[in-house]
């Protein structure tokens, strides 16, 4: 690396990429859950690298989308491995994505507000482009949950059916549908790649946060090679699931309605998304009013933005405070618990369960900095 530095030096691009990668300062404490930042990255060139030769062979078209997918994965050279990987590799970024932003709720990342707010963004952006990926094969859930979840928007008054005609171009879900969201499936992921740039940019400039949640200026050291080794390690374990995922069971977190052609004669018995959203869907359907509902799942996902507004305690981590740590924990039950009740019917007992979850998955954020503000008074 010192061979180069003359170079890194003085060229501008190669500069920022050399002081954004191994010239950074890092806390000298950071644990295994900030690891999960450079798995997200591994995991969206993973998505891009993937769909990117998926794209070759997908038609989108309503006739032949279904059909051109089944093709991929018959008689393309390692189709059904990419297309696979490419299902796979949104749960695990997913996945990844819930972590990373656990681990920032507990440790107050969000107080960083502009890192925090384009994180936010990232994670919005994200969602909107997993639902539209799954539109893409066409089969029977793809269809309906297409239908359901756009749907939705005839709610919003005044404006909601214009709206929704307008998405699905035309009066009902239609060519014109599928080839909009195949776009804008394909443009999203390289807008996240810019937005997570700035995402770095702004981190970069405050620097990381540390699990004591204390300044540390004095004990700094140098991203490499500490970290990147660690982050190797990382590397090594998250392809490890994917591929053993991927190779054993690659349909396993997916549904079997998707197995057959899209059909708007024939209705699923349980029309859902994917499993990575059903903790917005189950809060969606514990309201009993369609407008209300919908006010209820952007705001499932918007409060995100309230976080870094709340009270400012005094030590930025959650270490110090064993109250709102056992709270943070029942939240995280809670939200596994809501994405459980998404994937059953709706009726009872999981109407009622939904309602109570979708109650204090809300309160969590209420009451979380008045207990923050209890115990500093506590101990100050």
């Amino acid at each position: 690396m010192n061979l180069f530095k003359p170079y890194f030096k003085y060229n501008f691009l190669m500069k920022n990429i050399y002081n954004s990668m191994v010239n950074l300062s890092a806390p000298i404490n950071i644990s295994l859950w900030w690891n999960y930042g450079s798995l997200l990255i591994l995991c969206l060139f993973t998505q891009i690298l993937t769909g990117l030769f998926l794209t070759m062979y997908y038609t989108a078209n309503i006739e032949l989308a279904f059909y051109s997918v089944n093709y991929i994965c018959r008689n393309v050279n390692y189709g059904w491995l990419i297309r696979t990987l490419h299902a796979n590799g949104a749960s695990l970024f997913f996945v990844c994505l819930y972590i990373h932003m656990g681990r920032g709720i507990y440790y107050s990342s969000y107080n960083l507000k502009s890192t925090w707010t384009i994180g936010t963004a990232i994670f919005i952006l994200s969602m909107a482009t997993a639902f539209m990926g799954y539109i893409l094969p066409w089969g029977q859930m793809s269809f309906w949950g297409a239908t359901v979840i756009t749907n939705l928007l005839t709610a919003i008054p005044y404006l909601g059916n214009s709206l929704t005609y307008w998405i699905w171009g035309g009066f009902s879900v239609s060519n014109a549908t599928l080839t909009r969201f195949y776009t804008f499936h394909f443009l999203f992921p390289f807008i996240i790649l810019m937005m997570v740039m700035i995402h770095l940019m702004f981190l970069h400039q405050t620097g990381s946060n540390n699990p004591l949640g204390l300044n540390l200026k004095n004990n700094f050291i140098s991203f490499h090679p500490f970290f990147t080794y660690k982050d190797f390690i990382g590397f090594y374990l998250i392809l490890i699931i994917l591929i053993t995922l991927t190779l054993i069971n690659p349909y396993f977190l997916g549904d079997p309605d998707n197995f057959s052609p899209a059909n708007p004669m024939i209705t699923p018995p349980h029309i859902q998304p994917e499993w990575y959203f059903l903790f917005a869907y189950a809060i969606l359907r514990s309201i009993p009013n369609k407008l209300g509902g919908i006010i209820a799942l952007a705001m499932s996902i918007f409060i995100l933005f309230t976080l870094p507004f709340n009270y400012k305690k005094k030590i930025k981590s959650n270490q110090f405070y064993p109250l709102n740590q056992i709270l943070f924990w029942m939240f995280f039950v809670c939200f596994v618990i809501l994405t459980w009740i998404g994937a059953n019917p709706i009726e009872s007992p999981y109407i009622t369960m939904s309602q109570i979850l979708t109650f204090f998955y809300f309160n969590y954020f209420l009451i979380n900095p008045f207990i923050f503000k209890y115990w500093d008074k506590l101990m100050f």
